[in-house]
């Protein structure tokens, strides 16, 4: 992972682990945004390094719906609270 502490990665194609951390902070998601997700799939994500990771993952919740994750990741693998906002399939993964 090309990364430096403190800095955001470049934009890439969301992998397996991260579909897995979506899956997982999928029931905190539909319970603050008050949906249920039939479709959930991770397409792209950046990352940080702080004490842990922050990640920032757009994920397609069907039709034309996408949403931004912001999910904290402790280096013992322990997920947080994750931020969400509703952004659109073109907009870039900028932090929030």
């Amino acid at each position: 992972m090309d990364q430096t502490c403190g800095g955001y990665t470049e934009t890439k194609n969301a992998t397996k682990e991260i579909q897995t951390i979506c899956d997982q902070v999928k029931p905190q998601v539909e319970q603050k945004t008050g949906e249920k997700y039939e479709v959930f799939t991770a397409l792209q994500d950046r990352s940080q390094l702080v004490n842990g990771t922050n990640y920032l993952i757009k994920v397609h919740v069907g039709g034309s719906s996408y949403l931004l994750l912001k999910v904290y990741q402790s280096f013992s693998g322990e997920l947080g609270e994750p931020s969400v906002k509703k952004d659109h399939k073109d907009d870039p993964i900028v932090p929030f």
